[in-house]
């Protein structure tokens, strides 16, 4: 499958980019897995996921094109 992941706010500058693209992802475990390869850093932040623009409790099912937000805490005003 091929996955898009969007970072936003201070996980994106973790990151070093806004967006990168995962190809032969078999999983949501593998696509997590990955992204802490490329960025270990993340794991010391406090973030939720979306998919597909909704937010996940648990790990879903990904299908081939799907969107993964790693989304900062963030507050309304």
């Amino acid at each position: 499958m091929d996955i898009n992941v969007i970072f936003f706010g201070v996980l994106g500058d973790i990151a070093g980019t806004c967006q990168k693209h995962y190809q032969g992802v078999s999983s949501f475990d593998d696509l997590r897995h990955r992204i802490m390869d490329d960025f270990p850093e993340i794991m010391h932040y406090n973030f939720r996921i979306s998919v597909n623009n909704e937010i996940i409790n648990e790990d879903p099912v990904l299908r081939d094109g799907d969107e993964i937000a790693y989304l900062p805490p963030f507050a309304g005003g």
